[in-house]
């Protein structure tokens, strides 16, 4: 440091007029340069964006998880088209499309894909044909992805309300083996044969309740709307399992309903990332000669090592609500190795990775507790696994380390005996929810937590 000199006045008032003669000089020089320099943009300065896409953000408005399948799965495509129904939880001006090939092993080759309205309801596959629109990848109309890649299409415009259906179908022209699926969509789905991409409807030659290189769906939105999205990372109780198939019933599509119904000061998207069968922890790993071997594939990359591509690379991703554990509880001994057992500490301590990792990518994140499973079908609970359940909760709930808890549990038990789902909102397996159960599971989010 240096020697503290003191200053007189004199030396302050010269001091001054020394730096406004510099001032002077300096902005002579800068003008001196301007005018002479050609014009040309500094290294730093970043390109202008197109008119089309000033003012205006993406935000995912509909996903779902890729997995792998088991080998017993020889699903193939050949000369056919993909007719995929999904529905939107946010509106736009413009869309475009997340395909994957992420779990293929050979190029995937899209030969046409196209996106419209779904005209109608329930389970077909209609499209409204005033608002058909071919969707392409770098200016083609056809893609060829790299085994372990996904592709993105280009923006398209087109008016997406919010709470509305879309198809959008693949052509699939070479032989294709069905290799990265979601394999419970509670929606169904049609295979038509040929490149009928194009048609107003299709002649199903096989009706599929699976999205099939299907991941994602995100629309553009005004900035000045601050549109974002919630990601509901989860399991089966987050996938829909035992809703009602075509009705959009899952926990995440009511949040989303009621987000619409009750609109605060941006809207907000709502992304359902449950998988059937998953876990925080471990990959499948079925048991060998066990029946788990010809399903468990679909069960997806435990938590921690999707985390990045199904929360974080989300567009528009700004909460995520976490319904993580009670597979890990289950799950061995039963269609995992006993090796795999963990204890409560092991899930909090796999909790603890996600709100790091989440924080760490700015995202708020919120706890959900695990609902209770006493005497389900699936051979999970026992003593010991409902003392883990209870640790596990009582974290969440006091820790403070999640940013917000949504309790779940309190929500859906049963009152006279708080180990069980109460009646009405149980699927019948004592386990997962009935619609009336994920209905009361999007009630219970506290919607000040996404606002």
């Amino acid at each position: 440091m240096r020697p503290h000199t003191a200053r007189t006045p004199a030396r302050r008032r010269a001091g001054r007029a020394r730096g406004r003669f510099t001032a002077l000089l300096t902005g002579a020089l800068l003008l001196l340069t301007a005018q002479s320099a050609p014009a040309v943009p500094t290294p730093s300065a970043a390109p202008a964006a197109p008119e089309h896409t000033r003012g205006r953000t993406w935000v995912g408005t509909w996903s779902t998880t890729p997995t792998a399948v088991p080998a017993s799965d020889t699903t193939v495509f050949e000369d056919q088209t993909l007719r995929q129904v999904v529905h939107t939880s946010v509106g736009g001006s413009e869309v475009r499309v997340r395909l994957s090939n992420e779990f293929g092993d050979r190029p995937l080759v899209i030969g046409e894909a196209r996106i419209a309205r779904r005209a109608g309801g329930g389970s077909g596959t209609r499209i409204d044909p005033r608002t058909d629109r071919p969707l392409t990848f770098g200016g083609r109309t056809s893609v060829t992805v790299p085994a372990g890649a996904p592709a993105v299409s280009d923006p398209v415009p087109l008016r997406v309300p919010a709470g509305s259906d879309l198809v959008v179908s693949v052509h699939l022209p070479e032989r294709t083996p069905g290799s990265t699926v979601h394999a419970f969509a509670f929606q169904h789905n049609h295979v038509a044969a040929g490149n009928v991409t194009a048609r107003t409807d299709v002649e199903p030659t096989a009706t599929t309740d699976r999205w099939y290189f299907l991941t994602g769906v995100s629309v553009r939105t005004p900035r000045s709307e601050r549109a974002s999205a919630v990601v509901a990372l989860g399991d089966s109780i987050t996938d829909g399992s035992d809703t009602d198939v075509n009705a959009n019933h899952r926990w995440p599509d009511l949040l989303a309903r009621r987000l619409r119904s009750a609109p605060g000061p941006h809207p907000l998207g709502v992304l359902n990332q449950g998988v059937s069968g998953n876990r925080l922890l471990h990959d499948p790993n079925p048991p060998a000669g066990s029946g788990a071997e010809g399903y468990a594939a679909y069960f997806g990359q435990s938590a921690l090592r999707r985390f990045d591509r199904d929360v974080a690379a989300q567009p528009g991703a700004e909460h995520v609500v976490v319904l993580l554990g009670v597979n890990d509880l289950g799950h061995p001994g039963t269609t995992a190795p006993a090796s795999e057992k963990v204890s409560a500490e092991d899930i909090i301590a796999a909790h603890r990775q996600l709100i790091a990792r989440a924080h760490e990518r700015g995202l708020t994140v919120h706890g959900g507790t695990i609902l209770p499973f006493k005497g389900d079908t699936f051979g999970f609970h026992s003593p010991e696994n409902e003392a883990a359940r209870q640790a596990v909760n009582r974290w969440i709930r006091t820790s403070g380390e999640y940013d917000g808890v949504v309790d779940f549990d309190a929500a859906l038990r049963d009152p006279a005996d708080p180990q069980r789902l109460l009646p009405r909102y149980d699927s019948g397996d004592h386990l997962h929810p009935s619609d009336a159960g994920a209905e009361a599971m999007a009630r219970a989010v506290p919607l000040h937590l996404l606002r």
